[in-house]
């Protein structure tokens, strides 16, 4: 398939409804380690909306990754290690526990580009998230498909912070929150599961953290340290991060929110982000 052909993915849209269940608000606060969560009570959670929506493929369209088959809603992408590379999301309105939930998700655009690492295809989708009270959540994915990794390829140096932390919390990820984390978001993904398909076939040293859950951690850290309420959250991945080293979750407050980074082991950049909150 052609690069001009993905681009004609450009434009679908799909619906899906759902319900704001406390159940798995319980289950993210137990895997974030916490008695009583730092988030508003009876309100789900910035970026708590990811454990809804849930994909709902049969396992008889389940492919090798454990993602289904491609060239339903996203493009088929001829690549095969697929990433999310970063998001942004603006909070309207809150979203109540038991409320009735609605998204309409398009893809926005479809890019090809030439990486260090070979050939990569980024796909941008936008999601509306809403309720019986209007629009809660507009947020923008970027997923990006890349070639598989060259016998002995070694990645790029990584970036050290440019500033200090005001907040830091080291964490050990390891194989049993990445599995309940994988159960929780019903993401099939083996990268983040099966330590030998994660090496063997695509190439990484280790399981690797979900991007969403790097993202959630560093919007908890905000939480665990300021009661404020979060009105925009845009987040960066920059290179991975895996179970076989720790990590440290950083952030600094601003007059409008925080910055907010995840350094790797050796103390280089592995997530960028800002927030907005009042």
């Amino acid at each position: 398939m052609t690069f001009e052909h993905l681009r004609d993915w450009i434009g679908r849209s799909e619906s899906v409804s759902d319900i704001a269940a406390p159940a798995a608000l319980e289950r993210l606060a137990a895997i974030l380690d916490h008695d009583t969560p730092p988030w508003r009570d009876g309100e789900v959670p910035p970026l708590g909306h990811w454990l809804y929506f849930l994909p709902r493929a049969r396992q008889r369209d389940i492919a090798e990754d454990g993602h289904p088959h491609k060239g339903g809603f996203l493009p088929p992408v001829d690549l095969p290690r697929r990433m999310w590379a970063g998001g942004s999301l603006i909070f309207h309105r809150p979203i109540a526990e038991g409320e009735a939930i609605t998204r309409r998700s398009v893809i926005d655009d479809v890019v090809s580009k030439e990486g260090r690492s070979g050939r990569m295809v980024f796909v941008k989708v936008r999601h509306e998230i809403a309720t019986g009270s209007g629009l809660a959540i507009t947020e923008g994915d970027d997923i990006v498909y890349r070639e598989a990794a060259a016998p002995g390829q070694v990645p790029p140096p990584g970036e050290p912070p440019t500033e200090q932390p005001a907040w830091h919390r080291p964490l050990m990820i390891d194989p049993v929150l990445l599995f309940r984390f994988s159960a929780l978001t019903f993401n099939g993904h083996r990268i983040h599961y099966d330590r030998a398909y994660s090496r063997e076939v695509e190439g990484y040293p280790g399981l690797v953290v979900h991007g969403p859950l790097s993202a959630t951690l560093l919007v908890d850290l905000f939480l665990r340290h300021t009661g404020a309420r979060v009105k925009g959250f845009r987040f960066r991945g920059i290179r991975p991060l895996f179970d076989i080293h720790p990590l440290t979750l950083c952030g600094v407050p601003t007059a409008t929110g925080a910055r907010l980074w995840v350094t790797d082991h050796a103390g280089s950049v592995a997530m960028s982000a800002e927030l907005d909150a009042d």
